[in-house]
């Protein structure tokens, strides 16, 4: 029970931190069908940012200031190169953004250097909340549950309650027709990159000190975020928030659940030896191949159901 209890605990907190970086490439994706490879360079960017402002003015103004200054890059990218490579089509796109990527690193590198900078917790929230059977729960958990569930339920409200975000979904749809109504709709869709940018740097101010800040975190959640998008189904807040949770536990109990389908078929009395075909298959542990879990559902999803679990379209 203690084991469970605290992987649950743990894989809510890593769920929840795929969902602060990957709502922001879901609003990119499915709204303006934009392949941006460097939107996990973002949320290193927002780490980077928030462990330098934090030096000067703490990390709490770090953690407003950074987002913004996440989406003033984003808004840049989109006016001064998105938009110039979306005329010819999305693997410009791809290609840019990948490259983009790459130079983000670089200049990363450059800057900060090859090795992790000690971006710390902030001091307010070090501490013990309560214990789960002798194990702490430290209280910067729970302050990365709150932001992601008041964030979830901004972002919804936003989109369906607000008259910009009406304006937004009808600029993806019907874009004449907003534009004859006056509204600028290149304007709209640099606001979506911005916002989307910005909330991929909010997730690396909270995630860069939950986690390690180095150059190479942007390579280590970019895959798993395109996992939770396509996952969760394009076009759906809601499925991108059930495809964030569902991998963050996967990923979490695949560590500490020491089982096989070798274990499994033994349940029902069958015994696999050393000439069982695929016998060495089915003898390894799950904690082996537990990071290829989420690859595997992805497949899966994409034979299976192509629009993901809630999405409107096929990828």
């Amino acid at each position: 029970m203690e084991v469970f209890l605290v992987s649950l605990l743990n894989g809510l907190v890593y769920g929840m931190l795929l969902f602060m970086l990957a709502s922001g490439l879901t609003l990119i994706f499915s709204m303006m069908g934009v392949l941006n490879f460097a939107h996990a360079s973002a949320y290193m960017l927002g780490a980077y940012f928030a462990y330098t402002l934090s030096l000067y003015v703490g990390f709490w103004w770090a953690l407003l200031i950074a987002p913004i200054l996440c989406g003033l890059v984003g808004a840049l990218i989109e006016m001064y190169g998105l938009r110039r490579v979306h005329r010819n089509g999305h693997v410009a796109e791809l290609l840019f953004t990948f490259g983009l990527a790459l130079i983000i690193e670089k200049g990363v590198q450059m800057i900060w250097g090859l090795l992790p900078v000690p971006y710390r917790v902030p001091p307010e929230l070090d501490f013990a909340l309560f214990d789960v059977f002798g194990t702490q729960f430290h209280a910067y958990r729970v302050f990365m549950l709150a932001i992601s569930a008041a964030m979830f339920g901004a972002i919804w409200l936003a989109l369906t309650r607000t008259r910009v975000g009406l304006i937004i979904q009808a600029s993806l749809t019907h874009p004449e027709m907003v534009r004859s109504l006056g509204h600028d709709v290149p304007k709209v869709f640099t606001l979506v990159f911005a916002s989307g940018t910005a909330l991929a740097g909010l997730a690396g101010v909270i995630g860069g000190n939950y986690h390690t800040t180095d150059p190479s975190m942007a390579f280590t959640m970019g895959p798993i975020v395109f996992v939770v998008v396509v996952f969760g189904g394009l076009g759906s807040l809601t499925g991108c928030f059930i495809a964030s949770l569902l991998m963050g536990l996967l990923q979490t109990f695949a560590v500490v659940i020491d089982y096989s389908l070798a274990d499994l078929l033994a349940k029902f009395g069958m015994t696999v030896t050393s000439d069982t075909p695929l016998a060495e298959l089915l003898t390894v542990p799950v904690p082996r191949i537990g990071a290829l879990l989420p690859y595997i559902l992805l497949v899966l999803i994409l034979f299976f159901r192509p629009r993901g679990l809630m999405g409107t379209r096929d990828t």
